[in-house]
């Protein structure tokens, strides 16, 4: 049965264009070798095997052999090196890559979108777990997904790293080092991970997909120095240089500080993809104007959190622009809006960027953040607040401001049991599990009839309309007349 999984494995390579015919031989010896096995009898026949059983079957005849303990990080850690040992060389990538782009910028992405999940670094049947729906809102659907994909750390690899001589290297998930580097408990394994150079406002960055991919295309394009986040004009540059590039492709930024931020903010680094989100399909609400800038279209979108919207067909006048708006927001306080630019020294108004192509035209959303805390907001005042934590406690990042949410792993279960003890009946706090939850489905009874057919769609689409209420709870101009008025304020001041 091995021999038979380790010739469909090499058969998947061959049928997958990763390694040619006259390869087969020396393939099979660079399987054999990671899985420590020294004697093969190639079958005739192949069978016919999906990656992942293929995989499982490779795994599981080395965990019952011993070459590894078992465990999902060592697993990982031995399914890559498989994949890695059979993945083409960076340079044969890059040259790929190349000969497509001289087509288009979309055929070279979407062969190497398509490389990628062939040489199993985006693992399709893990994204296929994930359980995604769409929420109708006043600000258009949102896309709310549960994030299953990206595996826990299971207790092995938890323990294990904890007296595992501390490393540097890589200097985090993000470097270019990641490629081909092995791996150990406390950091993926990436042999069959590949990036491609690429030149923005002159400087050298890469393109790489998201192992996780939650939503369609999902690439990160980061710098080829560790270096820390920095919102400033060649922030703005950069993002506007890559959609020049790969005009099918948004981009966008996390902003630079904490809590308004991603989960990285060492490494200076961008998200983008092939996808429409429901911010961007969102409308302006109000036109502005820019003295001096009055070829620039510019507005307010109809979006819960604070948005700027500038288009024009000339991309360096949106960067002057942008860097006119950021640095005025910079040191903008309005003590009427609750907002301070600084406290103490600590600054808290920032900017989280996202650029695309409108046919001919450039546009530039500026989404204005702000990371105050107090003693009534300890973990941010334009952070979900505390009464929306059961759902969602993260930082609202780029993917979150744009309209989809990536919510944690727990609430597959948790939306089960809840459903299982609003059709049958129980004792909402009885559960430590779902208490979190209660007050909030004890106010859902109160608008529903709860049935067998019925409850996982309303708790879906209430899960939705909590995603709403935390993205209004991170804008820091609330869609009130008020919040607006306040808005306009600010608008106003930047000269």
């Amino acid at each position: 049965m091995i021999d038979a999984s380790v010739a469909a494995l090499v058969q998947y390579a061959v049928d997958k264009g990763l390694i040619e015919e006259c390869d087969r031989t020396w393939a099979e010896n660079r399987v054999l070798g990671a899985l420590g096995i020294s004697a093969y009898d190639r079958p005739e026949t192949v069978p016919a095997m999906e990656l992942e059983e293929i995989l499982k079957t490779l795994l599981d005849d080395a965990e019952a052999r011993g070459v590894i303990s078992g465990g999902v990080t060592e697993r990982d850690l031995l399914d890559t090196e498989l994949m890695g040992r059979l993945t083409p060389r960076p340079s044969q990538v890059i040259g790929e890559f190349k000969e497509k782009l001289a087509q288009s910028p979309k055929a070279a992405t979407d062969w190497f979108y398509g490389f990628c999940q062939d040489t199993d670094y985006i693992r399709r049947y893990r994204i296929a777990r994930d359980v995604k729906w769409v929420t109708p809102t006043a600000y258009g659907d949102l896309d709310i997904t549960i994030n299953l994909s990206k595996p826990e750390k299971d207790p092995k690899a938890i323990a294990a790293a904890r007296t595992a001589a501390q490393s540097g290297y890589p200097k985090c998930q993000l470097c270019r080092e990641n490629e081909g580097y092995a791996g150990r408990m406390d950091h993926p394994a990436r042999q069959n991970h590949r990036i491609i150079p690429i030149t923005i406002d002159g400087q050298d960055w890469f393109f790489q997909y998201s192992p996780y991919v939650y939503y369609n295309e999902h690439c990160i394009v980061f710098n080829g120095r560790h270096v820390p986040m920095k919102i400033d004009r060649s922030a703005f540059r950069k993002l506007l240089d890559f959609v020049v590039q790969f005009p099918h492709y948004f981009v966008g930024s996390n902003a630079d500080l904490p809590i308004v931020g991603g989960s990285i903010l060492s490494h200076d680094h961008f998200q983008g993809g092939h996808y429409t989100f429901a911010m961007e399909r969102a409308e302006i609400e109000k036109a502005v104007s820019f003295p001096g800038f009055e070829d620039v279209t510019a507005g307010i979108v109809k979006w819960p959190m604070s948005v700027i919207r500038l288009r024009c067909a000339d991309d360096g006048r949106l960067v002057d622009l942008a860097e006119k708006i950021l640095t005025a927001w910079r040191a903008y306080s309005d003590p009427a809006a609750g907002i301070y630019a600084e406290t103490d020294g600590e600054p808290h108004n920032t900017i989280t960027p996202i650029a695309r192509r409108r046919g001919d035209q450039y546009e530039l959303d500026l989404v204005l953040r702000n990371n105050l805390t107090t003693e009534e907001f300890p973990l941010g005042v334009f952070h979900p607040h505390q009464e929306l934590h059961h759902i969602k406690k993260e930082n609202i990042g780029l993917i979150e401001v744009m309209g989809l949410a990536v919510l944690p792993s727990r609430l597959k279960s948790e939306l089960s049991q809840l459903a299982d003890v609003l059709v049958q009946g129980g004792d909402l706090r009885a559960d430590e599990a779902i208490a979190k939850h209660a007050d909030w489905v004890e106010e859902l009874k109160k608008r529903y009839t709860f049935t067998a057919d019925n409850v996982m769609d309303i708790l879906h689409t209430e899960v939705g309309r909590v995603f709403a209420r935390v993205l209004e709870d991170a804008g820091v101009y609330k869609c009130t007349s008020e919040g607006r008025l306040a808005f306009e304020r600010f608008i106003n001041s930047v000269k």
